[in-house]
């Protein structure tokens, strides 16, 4: 069984347990957040990428519409912040959807070049 065929077999648990991970690591007090190397646009890509990659790999009948709710989503756990000791940045939901359009690009990339191949 290769990686990709193991998202695709489990994409929704793997999608809950991400959404759920981005939604309490988003509104826990900032000061209570272990510090994480790197940029804080650069965690929001790569978590929002991780977040649609499964959805976009397995393509259920609906995947547009659960990308353009993890990217609503995104824009209110930003208004929501600034109610939980953290900041409401629109920059952070830029890199969110951004990261919601990579792993659409990511997707399509590898479902094109495993066509044909058996899963």
């Amino acid at each position: 069984m290769t990686l990709l065929t193991f998202i695709k077999g489990r994409w929704k648990i793997l999608t809950l347990f991400l959404l759920t991970t981005i939604i309490m690591l988003s509104l826990w007090p900032q000061d209570q957040l272990p510090p994480v190397p790197g940029s804080d646009k650069v965690h929001h890509l790569l978590a929002y990428t991780a977040l649609m990659f499964p959805v976009a790999l397995r393509k259920p009948k609906y995947w547009q519409l659960i990308g353009v709710l993890f990217i609503l989503l995104s824009g209110i756990i930003e208004l929501i912040q600034p109610y939980v000791h953290r900041y409401c940045d629109w920059r952070d939901w830029a890199a969110n959807v951004t990261g919601v359009l990579c792993a659409l690009l990511l997707a399509a990339l590898f479902n094109r070049n495993t066509k044909g191949v058996a899963s």
